[in-house]
């Protein structure tokens, strides 16, 4: 203090000219005022320093903020040096030059101190990585990488995108291996950061492209196949980067949301299949409509369009699996169904209108009633006309396209499609062995890959159709010869060779036309409705039929002919199917041998059996089952009814008040 003091007093008692004055000047002292007044050059020096800086500054971004075209491998090297020396401007000039300064290059250097954030502690990587983002995603390169694509054609511009996925994915792993490495010593995560922002950047092109896609395409599928292969590989980049840090690089992989490529790939094909099942369903609809089942279209006997809809099935399975795309097993299930729905769509309206085994009706009214009587039964004549009026027989009578060798046709068809499947399920799964998204796993079962509906609808609507030509061909076609003509008036003269020689026609016509699969089917099906109508006959045959005990040797007969015609001296039908459909009328015919006493005081038995005390007084009238039986009182009834004695009328009369007359 003394020292200063002494320095202080000899400097304010100064003049200009050295003198030493009496008094002295402490603030006006020119020789203080000269030391406390005289410029600084240290401002000076920090200007200096400020512009040199920023040069040196401006130098290392112009190369930094283009570094994919600054630095390759022949002057990697450098590339430390002028990171460091940049970093180091940057810091100097945000940490030790003015606020004002600060405020105005802050956002411009703030990619630069990225790597030095857990140093000093001023920001969080995920806020900084934000920070890059800005910079990097502005950077030449990405810019160049659009403008290079951007001169393409423009019935190009779809591929574009899949060369840009491949040019981004090769800049990534430049990125990677070239300059990762050195810029870690600043970020500890700088190929997850740039990944990240790649990944951002090529996400936005591809969201304005799948926006715009309403149908695939094999330029659509191309693109999204790339960028999912690039969103893999970033993603495995990142993973692979960010492995030490405390989140297991979970925060970078939040910043890049998933393309979801596959997905929309997945939805253009769902839309895909439904478009081609939607034109099958139509197509269906409207070759139906002009099918006219012609037997020799082909030489296979089947309808051009079963065909045709098999082809197209096919067709549309190679097409889907011709496809660029790499879930074809996860989507095969969603075609598989709907084309089964579409065959079964096919099955239903090819056996739809062509009648069936009901257009027989077994509730048939017995033949000696009038309306007059007590019961209100029905006679005969009205049954046989509500027959002949049956709107279903009528749907049939009206439409050629229902006749027996149309029937014929149709049975065919389906039978067809039926022995297709199985060769188009060996077909799918040949495909999807061949196809280069299958894994072992798709063959362990065969959900998804099997026809679960049409064979089933196959098999009921042969069987329906059998069934319906069947009783067609008896009940209306030969209805002259059965129901107009058997045994009407004197049985020697009615008797059933006629009925024969036309079925005989008919079923040639069956042989010829019909495949062998399903041909035994159809004959054994006529031969069923042939003895339910020659039992139609005896049991319900209206007022015109009567038959005395002496008769039955002649039904006996005709019906052993009946059998032999199926039979066809040992080429028909196997012994033990015919004895099988015939069991009904072999059992129910003995009836008619038997004598008029004997069938009463058996049909007495019977119906109080049934009914118990209460038939004791009066036995009632048994109802009709429809299941002719020589046990069941309607048959027994009904047997009577037709028997030409007059024991039958007298207890027909006394019983249930019938007609003497027949």
């Amino acid at each position: 203090m003394q020292v200063l003091r002494t320095t202080v007093m000899a400097l304010a008692s100064r003049t200009s000219d050295g003198a030493v004055l009496e008094s002295c000047h402490w603030a006006d002292g020119f020789p203080l005022n000269l030391r406390l007044c005289e410029n600084d050059k240290r401002s000076s020096l920090f200007k200096i320093l400020s512009s040199t800086l920023t040069a040196m500054l401006g130098w290392a971004e112009k190369r930094l903020l283009a570094y994919h075209e600054t630095f390759d491998s022949g002057n990697i090297d450098s590339m430390q040096s002028i990171v460091s020396v940049g970093v180091l401007a940057a810091k100097i000039l945000v940490e030790d030059i003015s606020n004002e300064y600060r405020r105005r290059r802050k956002m411009k250097l703030m990619w630069l101190l990225a790597g030095l954030t857990l140093t000093l502690g001023r920001r969080s990587a995920l806020h900084l990585l934000r920070q890059v983002e800005d910079v990097i995603s502005n950077e030449v390169e990405w810019k160049r990488l659009i403008q290079a694509e951007e001169h393409q054609e423009t019935s190009q511009i779809p591929s574009v995108l899949a060369i840009l996925a491949k040019d981004v994915g090769e800049l990534a792993i430049k990125e990677k291996d070239m300059f990762s490495p050195i810029l870690k010593r600043w970020h500890p995560f700088a190929a997850g950061v740039a990944v990240a922002t790649l990944h951002a950047c090529y996400g936005n092109e591809l969201k304005q492209f799948i926006s715009g896609i309403t149908e695939l395409t094999p330029d659509a599928v191309q693109i999204l196949r790339a960028a999912d292969k690039l969103e893999k590989d970033l993603v495995q980049i990142a993973v692979e980067d960010s492995v030490d840090s405390d989140d297991g690089g979970k925060a970078i992989i939040r910043e890049m949301p998933p393309y979801e490529a596959e997905g929309a790939i997945a939805n253009l094909v769902k839309v895909w299949i439904k478009t081609r099942l939607d034109r099958l369903k139509e197509w269906v609809d409207r070759n139906l409509q002009q099918e006219v089942w012609n037997p020799r279209a082909n030489q296979e006997g089947c309808a051009p369009s079963a065909v045709e809809v098999l082809r197209t099935v096919d067709e549309t399975l190679e097409a889907f699996f011709l496809l660029p795309i790499p879930m074809h097993p996860a989507l095969l299930p969603d075609l598989v169904i709907g084309l089964d729905k579409c065959l079964q769509y096919y099955v239903t309206k090819a056996k739809s209108g062509c009648g069936s085994r009901n257009m027989l009706s077994h509730n048939a009214s017995i033949t000696r009633c009038t309306t007059g009587t007590k019961f209100q039964w029905k006679k005969k004549e009205k049954l046989i006309t509500s027959q002949r009026r049956n709107p279903q027989v009528a749907t049939v009578n009206g439409d050629s396209s229902c006749g027996l060798p149309q029937l014929c046709v149709r049975i065919n068809s389906l039978h067809k499609i039926r022995m297709e499947l199985e060769v188009l399920e060996k077909r799918i799964i040949t495909l999807l062995r061949n196809s280069e998204s299958a894994h072992v796993e798709d063959f362990s079962n065969g959900s998804g890959k099997k026809f679960e509906l049409t064979p089933a609808s196959c098999i009921e609507a042969v069987q329906k159709l059998s069934e319906g030509a069947a009783y067609k061909i008896v009940f209306h076609d030969l209805s002259h010869a059965l129901w107009d003509s058997l045994y009407v008036g004197d049985l020697s003269a009615s008797r059933i060779e006629p009925f024969l020689q036309e079925l005989e026609h008919n079923l040639t016509v069956v042989a010829d036309t019909v495949h062998e699969r399903v041909r035994t089917r159809l004959i054994a099906d006529v031969m069923r409705a042939s003895f339910d109508g020659f039992l139609l006959v005896l049991l319900a045959g209206g007022p015109t039929r009567a038959f005395s005990q002496q008769d039955s040797q002649i039904i006996e007969d005709d019906f052993r002919s009946l059998k032999d015609l199926f039979w066809a001296n040992g080429d028909g039908l196997p012994d033990d199917v015919i004895d099988k459909f015939s069991a009904t009328a072999r059992n129910v015919l003995p009836l008619f041998r038997a004598d008029t006493d004997s069938l009463i005081e058996r049909f007495r038995r019977l119906t109080l059996e049934a009914y118990g005390s209460s038939a004791k007084s009066r036995l009632p009238l048994p109802p009709t089952s429809g299941q002719w039986n020589p046990t069941e009182p309607n048959t027994l009834l009904r047997v009577l009814c037709y028997r030409n004695d007059e024991a039958a009328t007298k207890f027909l009369k006394k019983t249930y008040n019938l007609p003497k007359k027949l």
